[in-house]
């Protein structure tokens, strides 16, 4: 069975999850129901990232001791994984036992093996230089900008500090030549192109030595051998993605089956450590990189930028509470292009739902089924010869799995949904044409092979749809009578069975009223 390794990024435990959080994990989450239903084997990996400098102090204002603080919050993002409809396989925390003896492990891989130069990978050094701790991470002062408060800043706008202190280095700067070399062997390896781009012109400009473990706090995991020193929190964090599949038991199924992961899914501030580090430390401890890392965008909130001091960061929860799961999930993924920056507005959200999913797809289903239901028998209709209309109906509508498939592979999440609803368009078009209910009275035959031709769109329509609106488009398919060992890839041409006894139909998607609109007649409600 072919195998598929899907990832969210590990959430840093100092915050609440919000629309960004949501917007990765269902990325991941769509990947993975999609290649589960093209008969993959799946592993889906979420979780938290609960060490480091910013983690204890975030305890210490909270007057918490850093693990009861990190318990509390981790399960917040546990619980935004079923509330977004996500189906992990496995959600990993970094205090847990296993991820310490696995960091250890990559350690101690690491500093056993030579740089491509001849060069050990990890010396005792000391560090000084500039350091955010918002980010977790270390600044070159070429990057630094100085607000009009005097503050040096780095380019995500985090404070940074001049930090002095014993340090084990990673000799980053022997990797350069062969990064290169591997982001030329692997086109593929770093998406979307722009990221690529960015990420290869930073190795291109010369790397530096990576600090990998700090002394001014104790909150992480020792090095192993040097107990003074805890590993840097991107070295720990970044191997939670071995340690969820066995590591370092690399003869272990689940290690041999997944690994190396097959995409990565990040934000692209934090490309740099996913697409630079991290396969520098794999190949310096003699484990494959992972074969993809895609960095999408950030969304602004109707045209602003998104911040707790401006008061206007997205809940997913209350934004599911409003709009219903489904929803919520088609606009993520439909409403901006998969790996662009994209802007979320209420009058967006209430188009699409509207448009596309109660008067495009809801319309259809609900006309079609309902037209079975008084006017065939309330089961699938006998098709008689199809015409050119119908297989051209038919053929498009059947050329749509390879189409998403290709999509899929690249993370174009939007372009399928774009190639299915313009399926969806044409029944619509076709329906029209076609004029049942005229059919009725002058060629029942005739009506009844149209409506056999729109329930078997409506079929594959809803078979590709399921990993973006999962609990709706099941509804849809039991409505078609479609058994439920028959909804994945393999399925794919199992047409339809005249004279298979249907359901009632029933609504999939009623149309969104904001409750806030004037009704006609009355002027603007108050808030």
């Amino acid at each position: 069975m072919k195998s598929f390794y899907v990832t969210s990024p590990i959430y840093y435990v100092n915050d609440v999850p919000h629309i960004g959080h949501a917007y990765t994990s269902l990325a991941c989450d769509v990947l993975a129901r999609f290649m589960r239903f093209d008969g993959y084997r799946v592993h889906f990996l979420s979780g938290t990232d609960e060490h480091g400098q910013k983690v204890a102090k975030a305890a210490a204002l909270a007057g918490v001791d850093p693990q009861a603080f990190t318990d509390k919050v981790s399960q917040n993002f546990r619980a935004l994984l079923p509330a977004m409809g996500c189906s992990n396989d496995d959600f990993i925390r970094t205090t847990e036992q296993r991820h310490k003896d696995s960091v250890q492990a990559i350690w101690r891989a690491m500093a056993a093996r030579k740089t491509p130069k001849g060069n050990d990978n990890i010396y005792l050094g000391k560090y000084d230089g500039w350091y955010a701790v918002r980010d977790e991470a270390y600044y070159d002062e070429s990057e630094l900008t100085t607000g009009p408060d005097g503050k040096k800043r780095a380019p995500s706008g985090a404070e940074v500090e001049w930090v002095e202190e014993p340090s084990y280095f990673f000799r980053l700067s022997d990797w350069g030549d062969w990064l290169l070399e591997w982001y030329e062997k692997n086109p593929d390896a770093v998406g979307p192109a722009t990221r690529r781009n960015e990420v290869m012109s930073f190795v291109k400009q010369g790397l530096h030595d990576l600090s990998i473990s700090r002394t001014t706090f104790d909150w992480g995991i020792k090095v192993p051998g040097d107990e003074k020193h805890v590993m840097y929190v991107w070295l720990d964090a970044l191997t939670n993605y071995i340690t969820a599949v066995g590591y370092p038991n690399v003869e272990s199924d689940l290690f041999k089956t997944f690994w190396p992961a097959s995409v990565h899914m990040v934000g692209k501030d934090i490309v740099r450590f996913h697409a630079v580090y991290w396969p520098a430390f794999l190949e310096a401890a003699g484990l494959a990189p992972a074969k993809r890392v895609y960095a999408h965008g950030w969304w602004t909130n109707e045209g602003q930028k998104i911040s707790k001091s401006l008061g206007n960061v997205i809940d997913p929860i209350k934004l599911i509470e409003t709009y219903g799961l489904d929803q919520v999930r088609y606009f993520l993924m439909r409403e901006v292009p998969f790996g662009q920056d994209g802007d979320y507005s209420q009058a967006a959200m209430i188009r699409r739902m509207n448009t596309d999913l109660a008067n495009d797809l809801g319309n259809l289903g609900q006309r079609v089924l309902s037209f079975v239901a008084k006017n065939a028998g309330a089961c699938v209709p006998t098709p008689g010869d199809f015409s050119d209309a119908d297989r051209a109906m038919l053929d498009k509508a059947a050329a749509l799995l390879a189409i998403v498939r290709a999509d899929m592979a690249q993370q174009g999440f939007h372009k399928a949904l774009d190639a299915v609803f313009a399926v969806v368009a044409e029944a619509n078009r076709y329906v029209d044409a076609q004029a049942p209910w005229t059919l009725r009275k002058t060629d029942p035959a005739r009506m009844a092979t149209v409506l056999y031709v729109l329930m078997e769109i409506l079929r594959r329509v809803a078979l590709l749809l399921q990993p973006y609106m999962p609990t709706t488009m099941a509804r849809l398919l039991d409505q078609l009578a479609v058994p439920t060992d028959a909804r994945d890839a393999s399925a794919w041409d199992k047409v339809l069975v005249a004279g298979t006894a249907l359901p009632a139909p029933q609504g999939l998607f009623p149309r969104y009223v904001d409750p806030a609109a004037p009704v006609a007649g009355e002027g603007p409600k108050k808030k």
